[in-house]
């Protein structure tokens, strides 16, 4: 992977080569969840369409690794709240310097990590410093950082080299985890957080395993033992949760079988918001996609809506740029390139790309070949064929067209919050866009007030959108379908994490 990485959907999650932990099995609880009567033990089973490669979420990309770990295993100084809202975590509070540089943090006492370190301080500082030097992925997302001085065990203040309206909201994520440096070197199969849970096992193939910890900071969990389900496909998920080998299906890959489930009061559908983009790839580097007329060709030849409706039932928001409405700059660009098959016939004309053929390299994932087979179809009415060429994701895809960009064209889901920047700010990250003249522009608005913030995103953001950078074709939702009797499932999903820590049975 490149050095400056966002993270890609693997809810979409990770289907590849797993490590299996040599550890205690979680027990018959996580194994089953209902009892005869209709009461129900703490534990949980969740239903999700792949697997993680390992848990070394500072080294590999992809939403599997923070899915089951962020806020789970790991927790950061600050995080998100269903609003999307920054709030305390580890950090009891902090106050930021005039200058908007510094940021003190206060940390709260008596937190401990899984094997009983204390939290500090100077565990602060060995996290955050250590992402721009050890970290293979999102170093970027740290690049600000100037140092962090140990005022004491309990507080911690970050020196930013320049203000940055975007840091904090950065430090809700991945790159804000906080590690114990004893951990450090098993942290692909032994995960040591501060968090509520621990892993207590992993069966390639199959689950992942995690139980309450004792010991936690905060409010224990009511359930405690949870298992993470993995199956091959959308529809193994779906009998699974019919059948109570699972209890929820998290974000489900089955939008035509949501109806069924709303009819039937065994379960509950929640339908909230994410961040999460279905991304048509362009490759900008290589032809014929650094030609920005055949991107702009290619964007007047699709239907955006057709896509979401014949893909996925009509589930979704329509956007017209890599911002979703919940982001402070978002503005409705949707209207930009509608669709018009002269237009997009005349720019492959001007360009000299008639008859062109491209290869589609699309990941084996349900959402992914539903939209991939519609969008060859719009693509074949103004004469382009796209041949399909299926990667196993996540082993092959991360390969091929996210780590070497040998691709043309591809389609993913992009679930990390406020990721426009982080896509498309960058020409050495996979979709390879020219940022020369969004670099400044996004530079002055990071530091800038909150008003000149929000004003130099929206010109990013436009820019990229008229440049065809890449083609972000629907918002993609959050559906969960659960047994009824499961409670506390938070409906937006804010972050990549799936935050255990509210579930519980009613009773």
């Amino acid at each position: 992977m490149t050095a400056f990485t966002k993270r890609i959907s693997i809810l979409a999650p990770a289907t590849a080569a797993i490590l299996a932990l040599a550890a205690c099995s979680a027990g018959a609880g996580a194994g089953s969840s209902a009892n005869s009567g209709g009461t129900h033990s703490p534990s949980v089973k969740i239903g999700l369409t792949g697997e993680p490669a390992n848990f070394d979420l500072t080294a590999i990309a992809g939403s599997a690794i923070p899915q089951v770990l962020m806020n789970n295993v790991y927790e950061g100084l600050v995080t998100l709240d269903q609003d999307g809202t920054v709030q305390p975590r580890l950090a009891e509070s902090w106050t930021v310097s005039d200058d908007r540089t510094t940021y003190d943090f206060k940390l709260r006492e008596g937190v401990t990590f899984s094997n009983g370190e204390a939290f500090t301080a100077e565990d602060v500082k060995f996290s955050l410093e250590r992402v721009a030097t050890n970290w293979k992925i999102n170093q970027a997302k740290m690049s600000l950082l100037d140092h962090v001085e140990v005022v004491s065990p309990t507080e911690a203040k970050v020196v930013l080299k320049t203000p940055s309206n975007a840091w904090l909201f950065d430090m809700t994520g991945t790159v804000g985890l906080m590690f114990d440096p004893s951990g450090i070197a098993k942290l692909a199969t032994e995960p040591i957080g501060t968090g509520p849970f621990t892993i207590t096992e992993r069966v390639q193939g199959d689950h992942i395993g995690l139980a309450a910890r004792a010991g936690y900071w905060g409010e224990e969990p009511e359930v405690t033992d949870v298992r993470f389900r993995y199956f091959a496909d959308a529809v193994a998920s779906t009998n699974a949760l019919r059948s109570g080998d699972v209890d929820m299906l998290f974000n489900m890959q089955a939008p035509d079988l949501i109806s069924q489930f709303e009819s039937d009061s065994k379960f509950e559908v929640i339908q909230g918001s994410s961040n999460g983009e279905i991304l048509l790839s362009l490759n900008n580097k290589t032809a014929p996609f650094k030609d920005v007329r055949v991107r702009q060709a290619i964007a007047y030849a699709l239907d955006p809506q057709a896509i979401m409706d014949t893909a996925w039932a009509g589930n979704g928001a329509r956007i017209g740029a890599m911002v979703p409405p919940t982001d402070p700059y978002y503005e409705d660009l949707t209207g930009m390139y509608k669709q018009d098959l002269q237009k997009a016939k005349d720019l492959l004309k001007e360009a000299g790309a008639e008859n062109l053929s491209i290869t589609f390299d699309v990941p084996t994932r349900p959402y992914a070949k539903a939209v991939s087979e519609v969008v060859v179809s719009q693509l074949a009415e103004i004469g382009v064929k796209a041949t399909i060429n299926t990667n196993e994701f996540p082993a092959v895809w991360l390969d091929k067209v996210f780590t070497k960009h040998d691709y043309q064209m591809s389609v993913i889901l992009a679930v990390e919050p406020r990721d426009i920047l982080a896509t498309f700010n960058n020409p050495n990250y996979y979709i390879g866009y020219d940022n020369t003249e969004i670099a400044p522009i996004a530079a002055a608005a990071d530091q800038g007030t909150s008003e000149e913030w929000v004003q130099g995103m929206k010109e990013v953001t436009k820019k990229t959108a008229e440049d065809v950078a890449s083609i972000p074709l629907f918002l993609f939702p959050n559906v969960v379908v659960a047994d009824s009797e499961l409670k506390g499932i938070a409906a937006n999903a804010v972050t990549e994490s799936l935050e255990l820590q509210g579930l519980n049975w009613a009773s």
